[in-house]
């Protein structure tokens, strides 16, 4: 513990000293601690060397010229490598500052205590260290992706302008960082009159002009086209751009600037609020370090004193882990007295509904927060396992178009999740009763269309993990006060690995009428599997009707996948539209919704589209789409001959809109 406590009083007075220079204070976005790596005890020869790595890069002889420096230390197998990268536009002495504040960040927050592997994320720059050779290497594992929440506010054609030029000028610049010896790109290019174009990009600058390019391409292809500004990190490189200039637009023409760049607004893709940017006097200095300085020394006093525990971090696959998972989302765990006191006791008259689960509640804390507590029942399906589930992968959410998770209580028995409160209840509320479909007129549910696409595109693709919802239905689609759709319920969700693109389960859990078809017979399940359940979500939408029910056509009985099927085949589909909508819609949208409904439940997977490719047909009209085929799951009418392809439904179909939880497999 004295050795700990030694380093961390050295960079406390680097940190004090070196604020002289400047008083930025650097936002923490994210880390990266690999549960495979190794861990370090503090009198091991792996600290001393991580001790001597860590002078080096905060040492006042460390030129940051370029905004980057590395360095290793020692031999296997107690080398250790590391290295700080500064983002582009910031002068030398910010750099320096910053790699300061990042490794005593790092030391006094324990964000990745006693790994011996670590990525840490900052607003303006990045630390490593590795028992590994991290120098030189390109790297894909650890990534961070931050998007922001607002979508422009263009019509389709201009739209489409947007996302060619965007896509245009990110691999100009990707070219020109590789090709560049700082292997970094600052560009702000004029989109119109009114509204530029900001965007940097950056590689380490040991990596080789190929490795930096594939890197920053493979950020240029994650990055969304239809926000207004995204992020996209990797260890090794990073991507972003804006509508707004969020770094100091000098560094354009100079490299490096030859002051601290003048700070911009706080960007609207940050979660929480920022400080504001400290001024440069020693009034300030003295007024905001040294309580900090007293502070922090009385911290490590007792933490010095306290006795060392164990600690385990998980952040992958929930399901096939030991349950330990649960303890990351500490931060966000209730009492269970507090929430009985918000619900007064789950009372009736706060009774909210009753879900596959339990029953979900209103609930009122004393600062005036409403929330919806969803009281998983004691005899319910779901036990520890999908709670836990649930608390994990809700937790790591954030995007408008998702429920977002506030807290959990798992105390005794109770088994409780604690989440914003939508005041429009569910989709299936309005869309299935008649005397509230009114409520919903066509461009309302166009919008709630767009918006599910959105969220589980997130899920699928945008977010820090890959997630299979695996339970998408009217009835897991929450609606603001705004009628804005947020996908809600992750019991059953899966999480995927970097490179995993499906998988196989005995344990079939979800929908039927929802589930696609190489799911709910054979376990086969992947984003496709979400896909087909978007595609049947929307002829719902659109119809009002739910696929689970049975209708009749031509003397034959099908579903509402059937049936939409046979009206398009017909040529009829606006057959398929709600009545209460009356002449208040577009025909050749709704006539390619129903189009883009079709691809998503085509039998074979390989024929449904992508997320990414439907938000793109539902807001892009001049992209062409291909001619649907006969859908998965299509009752065969009386006069069709048995040869024909297709999947009975006679056996499988349910007649209602339960989540399942456990199917064994044909």
């Amino acid at each position: 513990m004295s050795s700990h406590f030694s380093l961390i009083f050295v960079f406390l007075f680097s940190f004090v000293t070196s604020t002289r220079a400047s008083a930025e204070i650097p936002y923490f976005l994210d880390r990266h601690c690999p549960i495979t790596t190794t861990t370090y005890s503090g009198d091991s020869t792996f600290f001393t060397n991580l001790k001597t790595l860590f002078s080096s890069l905060s040492s006042r002889n460390t030129s940051y010229s370029t905004g980057f420096q590395s360095a290793t230390v020692g031999q296997a197998p107690n080398k250790v490598s590391g290295l700080f990268l500064c983002r582009g536009d910031l002068s030398p002495e910010v750099c320096h500052h910053l790699a300061v504040f990042a490794i005593n960040d790092t030391i006094f927050k324990r964000r990745c205590p006693d790994t011996s592997e670590a990525t840490f994320y900052y607003e303006e720059c990045m630390l490593r260290y590795s028992h590994k050779n991290i120098l030189s290497t390109l790297i894909y594992d650890g990534v961070y992706i931050l998007n922001n929440p607002k979508n422009i506010s263009y019509n389709q054609n201009q739209l489409h302008r947007f996302r060619v030029l965007l896509s245009s000028r990110m691999n100009q610049a990707a070219i020109e960082a590789a090709d560049s010896s700082r292997k970094l790109n600052i560009f702000e290019t004029e989109l119109n009159p009114v509204q530029t174009l900001y965007g940097i990009l950056q590689c380490t600058p040991d990596l080789t002009r190929q490795d930096c390019l594939s890197c920053l391409q493979s950020c240029n292809n994650r990055l969304p086209l239809y926000s207004s500004g995204g992020r996209y990190m990797y260890p090794s490189c990073n991507a972003r751009y804006e509508l707004y200039p969020f770094f100091n637009e000098s560094a354009i023409a100079t490299l490096p600037p030859a002051s601290a760049p003048s700070r911009s607004p706080p960007s609207i893709l940050t979660p929480s609020p920022r400080p504001e940017e400290a001024r440069k006097s020693f009034v300030t200095i003295i007024a905001v370090v040294v309580p900090i300085s007293v502070l922090f020394l009385l911290f490590v006093v007792v933490f010095s004193f306290r006795p060392k525990r164990k600690r385990t971090i998980h952040e992958t696959e929930p399901l096939a882990g030991d349950g330990d998972d649960i303890k990351t989302a500490g931060s966000l765990q209730l009492d269970f007295r507090a929430i009985e006191a918000a619900t007064d006791k789950f009372s009736e008259s706060n009774k909210l509904g009753q879900g596959g689960f339990g029953q979900v509640y209103k609930g009122t804390f004393p600062n005036r927060v409403q929330v919806a507590v969803k009281r998983l029942s004691k005899t319910s399906g779901q036990g520890e396992r999908e709670f836990e589930n649930e608390v994990i992968v809700v937790a790591k959410l954030q995007h408008r178009n998702l429920v977002k998770l506030l807290g959990f209580c798992l105390e005794g028995e109770e088994k409780i999740l604690v989440y914003e409160f939508v005041a429009n209840k569910s989709l299936d509320y309005f869309l299935f009763d008649s005397k509230m479909q009114s409520k919903l007129d066509w461009a309302r549910r166009h919008k709630i269309i767009g918006g599910v696409a959105r969220g589980i595109l997130y899920l699928h693709q945008d977010s820090r993990l890959t997630i299979i919802h695996r339970d998408l239905k009217a009835g897991n689609i929450l609606l603001d006060v705004d009628m804005n759709p947020k996908v809600a319920d992750f019991g059953m969700a899966r999480i995927f690995g970097m490179d995993q693109t499906e998988a196989n389960t005995k344990r079939v859990v979800g929908t039927y009428g929802y589930m696609s078809p190489e799911y709910a017979m054979y376990g086969h399940f992947s984003m496709k599997s979400d896909v087909y359940s978007f595609g049947v979500l929307v002829l719902e939408i659109i119809s009002g009707m739910k696929n689970s029910s049975l209708y009749q056509m031509d003397g034959s009985i099908s579903n509402l996948v059937t049936y939409t099927w046979r009206l398009w085949s017909n040529g009829s589909p606006l057959e398929l539209v709600d009545p209460s909508f009356g002449d208040n819609y577009q025909k050749n949208v709704i006539t390619r919704c129903i189009h883009i409904a079709l691809l998503c439940v085509q039998e074979n997977v390989e024929d449904r589209p992508t997320m990414s490719a439907i938000l793109q047909m539902l807001t892009t009209s001049s992209i062409s789409l291909d001619v649907p085929k006969q859908p998965g799951f299509y009752f065969r009418g009386t006069d069709e001959q048995k040869g024909e392809v297709g999947t009975s439904m006679d056996a499988i179909c349910s007649v209602d809109d339960a989540s399942i939880t456990s199917v064994a497999p044909r």
